[in-house]
């Protein structure tokens, strides 16, 4: 059995990787997005996104960040080997908008704004608000938990190495 050291220091490229195919799926099939993760209305890059390649002992960071940024000079960091370590997402459900951000090195989730809950209007409704709230975290897990699933799985096929990488490959050498 790995040490836990060992085993995090062998893989923890995966999150990088995981969340660099998210944003290819984001840009390019949103469609499979909506089938396998149920009720998701669409999933948008936010207002950050850190980027990092690492060559020969060397690291370059990017960070882009704000509302409207262009997001070319990412483009160009991933066509030069960079992934994707830090990310922040907008999910949308129905009327509901969560917005937070994803760490690629632990799939930490952080700055989550879930969609607003009615106050409760006595004592006893203080409980179903906090149910509620908890649900509504709960939808970032189980999406995040199936899109890494998916991920996994699709990394651990011959797919990947074929046709998946080819895929990103164009996505990267388009305009």
């Amino acid at each position: 059995m790995l040490d836990v050291a060992v085993a995090y220091n062998r893989y923890r490229f995966l999150g990088n990787e995981f969340l660099t195919w998210l944003w290819f799926m984001i840009d390019t099939r949103q469609d499979q997005l909506r089938e396998f993760v149920e009720g998701i209305t669409a999933l948008e890059i936010g207002n950050r996104i850190d980027l990092e390649n690492r060559r020969d002992d060397k690291v370059e960071r990017i960070t882009i960040k704000g509302d409207d940024a262009d997001l070319k000079e990412g483009y160009l960091a991933l066509r030069k080997g960079a992934l994707v370590t830090d990310l922040n997402l907008v999910f949308r459900s129905a009327n509901f908008r969560w917005q937070f951000n994803i760490k690629g090195e632990s799939l930490n989730i952080s700055a989550l704004k879930t969609p607003e809950t009615a106050p409760p209007e006595n004592e006893e409704d203080t409980e179903a608000v906090a149910l509620e709230k908890i649900s509504l975290h709960e939808q970032i897990t189980k999406l995040l938990e199936t899109a890494f699933r998916r991920f996994v799985h699709l990394r651990t096929t011959e797919t990947w190495n074929g046709a998946t990488v080819a895929q990103i490959h164009q996505w990267l050498s388009s305009p």
